[in-house]
């Protein structure tokens, strides 16, 4: 049988990934707001998986930028988390999230924190391999996609290295 050929590149919409949790009395601190910390874990869960609908491949996270929590997220409310692969580089790709709290009756929702993430490709071995390009179609993707490249520059300056030295 022939193998049918891989595809050059990946649509951004193919590897969007949305995910939904209760918080619930152990997710919560003392006065019954969700714990940053499981928020985070929360963000790097539907990141990843965004990041390995892309690649196809094993991804480990590479760095997290800076998080704000907006809103309290409150015990017996929905968390909705949306992840999207905003550009590949080679073997990296930065991943958005937008969290949103719901109220459980009203399902009001109300953007409370984003998140950008970069992700590695890897190998069984753990080693990095190259990724198919993203192709953002819509407006929104787009701008995600030249943002991407503004924040991964900014990051390269922050760790004092040059482009050709990442990934």
């Amino acid at each position: 049988m022939p193998k049918t050929a891989r595809p050059a590149r990946k649509r951004v919409r193919e590897s969007q990934t949305e995910m939904t949790q209760v918080v619930l009395p152990n997710d919560t601190n003392p006065l019954g707001n969700l714990l940053g910390g499981t928020v985070m874990h929360w963000v790097d869960m539907v990141a990843a998986m965004a990041a390995h609908r892309h690649s196809g491949s094993y991804v480990v996270t590479a760095s997290v930028d800076h998080m704000d929590f907006r809103y309290p997220i409150r015990m017996g409310e929905v968390v909705v988390l949306k992840a999207s692969v905003n550009r590949v580089f080679r073997t990296s790709m930065e991943v958005g999230v937008k969290v949103f709290r719901e109220e459980y009756f009203t399902c009001h929702r109300e953007h409370t924190s984003t998140a950008y993430l970069t992700f590695v490709a890897v190998d069984k071995q753990g080693h990095p391999h190259q990724i198919l390009p993203a192709i953002p179609e819509t407006p929104p993707e787009k701008r995600r996609y030249r943002e991407a490249g503004r924040r991964r520059r900014w990051r390269i300056q922050q760790l004092g290295r040059k482009p050709s030295q990442l990934r």
